[in-house]
């Protein structure tokens, strides 16, 4: 049997957290959802299902692969595929808040994010983690602007939760560019974190009714 590395146990383990809180998540959305009717909730409930299946496609993957097949090299391609899923339910979040272009207008804001594609040796993964740090900036913006306008306290959890999201996947892109290093784990955690940030208003969704990323429908 091929040794399996604390590194290789820790990502498989983080990544299936995330998939454990990923659905969590989809749960409450889709339970809201059904006592509601709200349209917010069943896209947050889309949401949440993607990115918890994306966590999980890495974690599975990474176990299968180790200790099933026993390959001593986890394939790219399960890393890329779980990041892609993840990132059809941060799209999701953006279209939340009403997205109205993928790129915004600022060209100071565009000058911030445009190198994140054009730095030499860009992977598929290198740049499906740079639209999905695109789309939670956009949320954690727009959720930021929605609380200084209802100042509700639910508001700021779900601001700090796609602020870690987005952090998460910011250094996922570094662990990237760096391979090997300690970002990847701090990425997941971040990641992790910033589910669990989200899980405290949404959680609380099946028992006050509908709500949005901003705040009450």
């Amino acid at each position: 049997m091929v040794f399996v590395s604390d590194s290789l146990l820790l990502q498989i383990a983080l990544n299936l957290l995330g998939f454990v809180v990923g659905l969590a998540l989809g749960i409450f959305s889709y339970i809201g959802f059904k006592n509601t009717g709200s349209p917010t909730l069943f896209r947050l409930n889309i949401s949440f299902f993607s990115i918890g299946i994306g966590f999980g496609v890495v974690g599975f993957g990474v176990m299968i692969e180790s200790f099933v097949l026993n390959y001593s090299q986890v394939d790219s391609w399960i890393q890329t595929l779980g990041i892609g899923i993840q990132t059809v339910g941060y799209f999701f979040i953006a279209f939340s808040h009403g997205i109205k272009s993928f790129f915004p207008k600022s060209r100071y804001f565009k000058s911030i994010i445009m190198p994140l594609f054009i730095i030499p040796g860009n992977s598929l993964e290198h740049i499906i983690r740079s639209i999905s740090f695109i789309l939670l900036v956009y949320g954690t913006i727009e959720t930021i602007m929605s609380y200084m306008e209802n100042r509700k306290r639910s508001t700021i959890f779900v601001a700090a939760g796609l602020g870690l999201l987005a952090l998460g996947e910011f250094l996922g892109w570094y662990s990237v560019v760096f391979p090997k290093s300690i970002l990847y784990f701090v990425s997941l955690s971040t990641k992790i974190a910033g589910l669990g940030a989200l899980f405290i208003p949404i959680s609380q969704v099946p028992l006050r009714g509908g709500m949005k990323l901003g705040g009450s429908v």
